[in-house]
């Protein structure tokens, strides 16, 4: 065990999980050390009603998150989020659609198949996710959630052949279920600009998952019932800590499931949680950074 500890220092990776919990030195460009997420927001008029109840709380968001998927959009509506978007100053991110849960496959709904998350299967779908992207970044989204590895591969791939816009920006999603460093160096290697690692990760992996990448690491500080439906509140400032920079995804647990299509009381109940976080904050680590006002990767 010691020689193969030793090999993955050797190789740029952490010997084991950081009990030794070592505070973070990277940040965001800005200096910062954390940012509100706050995702499964769906639509137009609940990304409206959220940013309205952000701001009458005095508080401000980084990144909305849509989760069920670009297919569930008009045009119009994905319009409509960037101009918000845009407004707010924020980063909009859509997810990408279809995924397996919307395949023609069956297996992915019986016990043992729900374990290829939300992987795409055969590339007639990657062929559709990537025309997903396509068309939202036509309109101006410049953010999308990824949900496969090889999709992710491909999309970079044509970002940097200029087939997609250059300043696109992938985010991995939790359901991928990666939750190690090795993992996540491969993810930030194929062109992954924020990681976001399964939502029951302990402190201790974090810290060693921060040790493997440069990117954003994005953490859930509560979860839906139907991924657990634990609130780690508590734990942000140690996140903050340890896994600088880092975004703060907050009010999932007022959904019941992950593409729970929230309504415009949901949004404002999102609001609550994120000044409910932030209190927290302030009260066991109000030296840490949190980054100004306005979107910059």
């Amino acid at each position: 065990m010691k020689a193969t500890r030793e090999f993955l220092e050797k190789i740029g990776m952490p010997g084991g999980d950081l009990y030794t919990l070592p505070t973070s030195e990277k940040r965001f460009d800005d200096g910062g050390q954390y940012r509100f997420e706050v995702p499964g927001i769906q639509g137009p008029k609940v990304m409206e009603a959220l940013l309205e109840e952000i701001d009458r709380y005095g508080l401000y968001l980084h990144r909305v998150t849509q989760t069920k998927g670009i297919m569930s959009l008009s045009d119009d509506d994905i319009e409509q989020m960037v101009n918000l978007a845009q407004r707010a100053n924020v980063e909009l991110i859509l997810a990408i659609g279809p995924r397996a849960t919307t395949d023609t496959s069956a297996s992915v709904n019986t016990p043992e198949g729900v374990r290829m998350g939300y992987r795409l299967r055969g590339q007639e779908q990657v062929v559709r996710a990537i025309e997903d992207v396509k068309r939202a970044a036509s309109i101006g989204c410049r953010g999308f959630l990824v949900y496969d590895e090889g999709c992710l591969w491909a999309l970079n791939e044509m970002r940097k052949a200029g087939e997609i816009p250059a300043d696109c920006h992938f985010k991995v999603s939790a359901h991928t279920g990666f939750a190690n460093p090795c993992s996540a160096h491969l993810l930030e290697s194929i062109g992954a600009d924020s990681i976001n690692p399964v939502r029951d990760i302990q402190v201790q992996m974090l810290a060693a998952m921060r040790q493997a990448v440069n990117v954003p690491i994005d953490i859930h500080t509560e979860n839906p019932k139907s991924t657990g439906g634990f609130i780690r509140h508590y734990e942000v400032p140690e996140f903050i800590r340890v896994a600088a920079p880092i975004y703060l995804k907050t009010g999932g647990s007022v959904a019941q499931t992950h593409s729970w299509d929230s309504t415009t009381d949901d949004a404002k109940k999102r609001a609550k949680q994120v000044a409910l976080v932030k209190r927290v904050i302030d009260s066991y680590y109000p030296e840490a950074i949190w980054s100004p006002q306005g979107f910059k990767k």
